[in-house]
């Protein structure tokens, strides 16, 4: 079949299809989400005067819920290990790393010496893409306690890696070896069995925790280095509504407007 010959009622067959296959709606609006590109591409280079695929609706997705730690038991996997030697240090803090910048585990273990800085950390995300997330107090003393601890460790060794975090033998962190990190603290943690014991369940923390304590869901796409704000609101829709009640209390109109009275006294 010819390029020029393709409609939206072709694509829309093949959409039929997916779902005949038990396809799910995020799947097939993944598939059609490259179709609009090709077809996107196509008339952009003039192989085509209109797109087929734009009148071919989205499915409609369910509520999507995403499980993750609660506070206490990311508080339990951070006492898992302490600042006795190297590789506790190490642990420690790249579990505090995960829940207070939500960065992905790949971001992670590419962090360079010269990336973590005074008060922000530069992260060379996905395609490239640079953007930042601060350093909170409490993590800048931890990551202060990890630096002293590393640096006394390595004293006497060799370094050909400039990486933040490293191997006990000096190399750099594998996704895998970051993987069991995690893992071995949510076990020996006592986490729910539900919950899967991973960086990104630890990201899905940091999410959710941000929204609820008030971060707008614009500011923490960007922090989450999302290429859109319709994956964010992702996290704000497994948020439970006595929370969403719980959370608007502290945006009141009213209480906020009392308090600005106050000052204006």
């Amino acid at each position: 079949m010819e390029l020029e010959e393709v409609t939206h009622l072709h694509i829309k067959q093949y959409i039929v299809y997916l779902q005949k296959k038990g396809r799910k709606p995020t799947y097939i609006n993944g598939i059609l989400k490259n179709i609009r590109a090709f077809f996107k591409y196509a008339t952009d280079e003039e192989y085509l005067n209109v797109n087929p695929a734009l009148k071919v609706n989205w499915q409609k997705e369910g509520k999507v819920v995403i499980n993750a730690f609660n506070s206490n038991e990311i508080n339990r996997m951070l006492n898992v290990f302490n600042y006795s030697d190297f590789l506790n240090a190490r642990n420690k803090t790249i579990i505090a790393t995960f829940a207070d910048t939500g960065i992905r585990n790949q971001e992670l273990c590419d962090l360079k010496i010269t990336d973590v800085r005074e008060t922000i950390i530069r992260i060379l995300g996905k395609g490239n893409k640079e953007r930042y997330v601060p350093i909170s107090p409490v993590l800048k003393k931890m990551m202060i306690k990890y630096e002293r601890i590393k640096n006394f460790y390595f004293e006497d060794k060799n370094l050909n890696y400039d990486n933040y975090f490293l191997s006990n033998r000096a190399k750099p962190l594998t996704v895998e070896a970051v993987e069991r990190i995690i893992k071995i603290a949510g076990e020996k943690a006592n986490v729910r069995k539900e919950i899967r014991c991973s960086p990104h369940t630890i990201r899905h923390y940091f999410a959710q925790t941000q929204l609820r304590n008030g971060l707008d869901v614009y500011s923490l796409s960007r922090l989450l280095g999302h290429e859109n704000i319709s994956i964010t609101k992702r996290y704000l829709q497994s948020i439970k509504d006595k929370d969403i009640i719980q959370m608007s209390i502290k945006t009141s109109p009213l209480m906020n407007l009392k308090s600005n009275r106050r000052g204006d006294k």
